[in-house]
């Protein structure tokens, strides 16, 4: 993503500046912005050059692509891009950035849409991984962004030390009476997801836990609901 002049991002030994004197975006980042184009199409199936130039927003991107492929980044084969590992790892670790800002901006600072997707591209460019991970913990190892697309997973998923209280967590995890804000919703199938939805439990309402056994039984509103544990296991909420 394409942030404003002025942004910090990782350079080639570090994160600091990523825009020159001239407000030119380096050619790291210009990199960036291909990688991460690449993923989003790889996520929706997509992987030919001729697509991936009709969506760039870079002027030079067949020049950069080159030079990529000659780093052992991707692979330009019959009229397909594909990732090489070294540029799987770095788009992997930009998407990361990205989703995880998206998903700060929106819980925390409670950002409209239209405000979050800018932010983000400037957030994930000033994000080190220590920082990245600090910011995952703290809001629970969320699996999906805002658009409910999926977070790569980072170190601190495999560890989740509850060192840092996080601010989304399981449902699953409250006590009795403590009240939450659902933030999201993992269902296994998509019958499940539209099952809840029908119910009248879908992300921004308030729910109160009030029973545990034999079923989970949750107040929302002026409504009782009552709930499988193994459901209750894929709804993540943050305190009220």
């Amino acid at each position: 993503m394409n942030p404003m002049p002025g942004g910090m991002g990782r350079g080639r030994e570090g994160y600091g500046p990523r825009w020159n004197e001239e407000g030119v975006r380096s050619e790291l980042q210009q990199r960036e912005e291909i990688l991460e184009l690449l993923w989003t199409m790889q996520e929706e199936g997509r992987n030919t050059l001729d697509e991936f130039l009709a969506m760039t927003r870079e002027e030079d991107a067949e020049t950069l692509l080159r030079k990529m492929e000659q780093d052992a980044w991707i692979s330009m084969d019959k009229g397909k891009v594909t990732f090489l590992p070294e540029g799987e790892k770095r788009a992997e670790e930009i998407i990361r950035r990205h989703r995880l800002a998206e998903r700060l901006l929106s819980e925390v600072f409670e950002l409209e849409e239209s405000y979050m997707e800018s932010s983000a591209c400037q957030f994930e460019h000033i994000l080190s991984p220590k920082v990245l991970d600090s910011v995952c913990s703290f809001l629970g190892h969320p699996p999906i962004c805002p658009h409910g697309k999926p977070i790569p997973r980072g170190p601190c998923c495999a560890r989740f030390k509850k060192e840092v209280e996080p601010l989304v967590r399981p449902l699953l995890d409250y006590k009795l009476g403590e009240e939450g804000r659902v933030v999201f919703i993992t269902p296994k199938s998509r019958k499940r997801l539209e099952r809840l939805s029908a119910l009248g439990l879908t992300p921004g309402l308030v729910v109160r836990l009030v029973q545990k056994r034999p079923a989970f039984v949750l107040e929302i509103g002026e409504t009782t609901l009552a709930l499988d544990e193994e459901i209750v296991r894929e709804i993540y909420v943050k305190k009220v």
